[in-house]
Order: structure tokens, then C-alpha cells, then sequence
């Protein structure tokens, strides 16, 4: 058999299965894998929100106490003999390591990193890394902070102010982007979008500014930035609407800054939607104004293969996202100001055309498609399989 079509055992570990971002790039790379060939299982909570057997893989649950989930592990690590022990999630990493190690054959141990910070002790950053077959990091930012670690002591997030690096050799790490479903997130022409904000009680003539994602305390992903922004363009552009997507305990919050910048008219939250491609085409922008730690946001790529501009911060591995696409504009974090005025410039540009917006989604499908990630993965895969 080639190398280019050997092919393994997989077990991906996933000890949340919630449905958050990581949850679902977990379940998404299962299924691009195994459409490759690669028989993959999945191991995770005995009270799984997320039931990987309806998606067709086996499920091994783990119970949720670490101990017993490591001794759970090793047992299943035993039975299904996976060349590939592959863990998504931080909590995961120490259990997939010391499972292996209380097996044989011993599984190659991959960890994905979905986050743009280093592990808080300091036993995790001096061990974890170094005693790992191979980490996958979803920007070259995240790879950053593992090896060099990285500073911004004047930001007002605390977490932002060091991120340590980690003990691991650069020849254990590889970037590879997360990838998104482009068959569904695409440009859906005119008559869509009036649907979409027909959905929104919208008019067909507002100009419709939108973030979407959780806020949670303290900052979300820049929401209350957004809001007091959007006071500066409602002076300026009166059809202007504002939109913020999602859930999080910084709601009263959200709505008392509503009410105090006098955007009741214009601002509203809509919560968490069923439908992101009909929320995607309601909005003319997507704003995306992160001040905290960002990884790489799937959302950025999800409005520019939708083929609408993103205003989004300069800031982490965002730009790396943003630039895939290329539609819109980075911005300075944290500045309510620069943010309006880009804003106001997105409006005095002329509409995208059908075949912009195709050309964005093309450079959205090409580099990161949930087929050219698990590919990516897979050739991954053959290559540690081959060391």
C-alpha cells in the first residue's frame, strides 16, 4: 500500500462533546477522516450531549472522574488497538498521555491546540508538550505562544498580559487551520438575503452590522465595543442596524448598554440562532471586535465564504483567518472610534458583486473546507505513522 493511501485506527478523545467550536471541529474531522477511509472512534463523557453513535461512529464512554477516565481510557486503548490517539481538548491532554502509557502497542499521541494560550501550570508547560508525539495548531499564532510564548502587558485583559511558552520541539508542531462546511456557508443571491432579513424583521434598505458568538463574562468577544461604536455610526448613518447573536451571562448586561447609548431603536440581541446562513445574509458586515485571547475565529471564515466583508481586530491569530478571505477590514482592538469609522468606510464602498463574493468563497473552500482540513490531518497522520 502507498503512503499516500495508508490509512488507521483513530481514536479521538473528546472528554466535553457540549457543542462548542472544539466539540464540533471534532465531530467535523471524524467525518472528513472517515470519508477518507481512516477508521475513527471516539471516546468521551458517559452523558455526551453530542452522541457521536448518531453520526455513525463508535462511542466508548468514559466516566467523568479523572482518575477512572484514565484508567477507562487505557482499557479501551487495549480493545481497539488505535494507531492514533488523537485529544481536542486541554483537559484532555494529561489523560491521553498517561492512558498511553499504560498500554501496549503504545498509541502516537496527537494533541490539537484550539487556544491562544499556554496552560496555567507550570508542570503542563514544561512536560506536556515535550513528552507528546505531535501538537496540530489551528493558526500559526497558537503555534507561536507553545514555542516562544507571547506578551501584551498594556492590554486590558489580564489573561493577555504572558502567555509562557511550552517546552516542545518546533519538528512536533504543525499549523493547520480549522476548516468550515462551504457546502452550506455560500452566497445565496439576493433573494436569500431578503428572506434572511425578512426573518430579522429587517428593511430591505438597512445597512446591517452584526457580531455573532457567546458573551460571557468579562469582555465576550468585544460586544460592548461593538455597541458603543455603533452610537458613533447611528449619528452618522441613520438606516444603520446592529444585531448581536449568541448567549452568554453578560445579557443584562448587553441590554443595559442598549438602553444607556440610546440604541433601542437600532441595537437588539437575537440570541442564539438555528439557522447561521440565514444569519449570515441578514447582516451587510460582520463585525467581529475580539479584545481577549483568539485562537482563530471559524466565524470570520463562515462570512467571507458567505460572501460578506468582516470587520474584525488586529489582534492573535484573527488575521490569519481574516485574510483568506480578504473581505473588509482589520482594526485597532479595543478602540470603539476606529472601529465606527470603518464601519462608516464599509458603507461607502459600492455592494459586493455576485462574482466578488464567489471569489471569496473559492478562497474560503480551497484553503479551509472541512475536506481540506481532514486531509491535511490525514497526510498529518501518515507522515508521524512514517517517522
Amino acid at each position: 500500500m502507498s503512503s499516500s493511501s495508508l490509512t488507521a485506527r483513530v481514536l479521538q478523545l473528546n472528554s466535553r462533546l457540549r457543542g462548542g467550536g472544539t466539540d464540533t471541529q471534532c465531530l467535523a474531522l471524524a467525518q472528513g477522516l472517515s470519508q477518507l477511509g481512516w477508521t475513527v472512534e471516539i471516546a468521551g463523557p458517559i452523558d455526551s450531549p453530542l452522541s457521536p453513535e448518531n453520526q455513525g461512529f463508535a462511542f466508548h464512554p468514559l466516566p467523568r472522574f479523572r482518575p477512572w477516565q484514565i484508567l477507562a481510557l487505557a482499557g479501551v486503548l487495549r480493545r481497539t488497538k488505535p494507531r492514533i490517539l488523537h485529544a481536542h481538548h486541554g483537559d484532555d491532554y494529561w489523560t491521553a498521555l498517561l492512558a498511553s502509557r499504560l498500554v501496549e502497542p503504545r498509541p502516537l499521541v496527537v494533541f490539537s491546540r484550539h487556544l491562544a494560550k499556554s496552560p496555567r501550570s507550570s508542570i503542563s508547560r514544561k512536560h506536556l508538550f515535550a513528552n507528546v508525539d505531535a501538537v496540530l495548531a489551528v493558526s500559526s499564532f497558537v503555534s507561536q505562544v507553545l514555542l516562544h510564548g507571547h506578551d501584551d502587558p498594556a492590554s486590558p485583559i489580564p489573561e493577555r498580559h504572558h502567555r509562557g511558552s511550552c517546552h516542545i520541539s518546533p519538528k512536533k508542531l504543525q499549523v493547520i487551520h480549522t476548516g468550515i462546511d462551504t457546502s452550506l456557508f455560500r452566497p445565496m443571491g439576493a433573494a436569500y438575503t431578503l428572506q434572511a432579513r425578512q426573518k430579522f424583521s429587517l428593511h430591505p434598505n438597512d445597512l446591517v452590522f452584526g457580531m455573532i458568538g457567546g458573551f460571557d463574562l468579562p469582555v465576550g468577544k468585544g460586544q460592548r465595543i461593538f455597541l458603543k461604536a455603533a452610537q458613533i455610526v447611528m449619528r452618522r448613518l441613520p438606516h444603520a442596524r446592529f444585531l448581536i447573536a449568541g448567549s452568554g451571562t453578560m445579557e443584562d448586561l448587553l441590554r443595559d448598554d442598549i438602553r444607556h447609548l440610546g440604541l433601542e431603536d437600532r441595537a437588539r440581541l437575537v440570541g442564539q440562532q438555528p439557522d447561521p446562513l440565514l444569519l449570515h445574509h441578514a447582516l451587510d458586515c460582520l463585525v467581529h471586535p475580539q479584545i481577549a485571547t483568539e485562537a482563530f475565529p471559524s466565524v470570520v471564515l463562515e462570512a467571507h465564504a458567505c460572501g460578506r466583508p468582516v470587520i474584525a481586530s488586529e489582534l492573535d491569530g484573527i488575521p490569519e483567518a481574516w485574510a483568506i478571505g480578504g473581505l473588509g477590514q482589520l482594526v485597532r482592538p479595543g478602540d470603539p472610534s476606529a472601529l465606527a469609522q470603518s464601519m462608516i468606510a464599509i458603507s461607502e464602498n459600492s455592494p459586493l458583486t455576485s462574482e466578488e463574493q464567489f471569489a471569496a468563497h473559492s478562497r474560503v473552500a480551497s484553503q479551509a473546507s472541512l475536506p481540506v482540513q481532514a486531509q491535511r490531518v490525514a497526510d498529518f497522520y501518515r507522515r508521524l505513522m512514517a517517522r
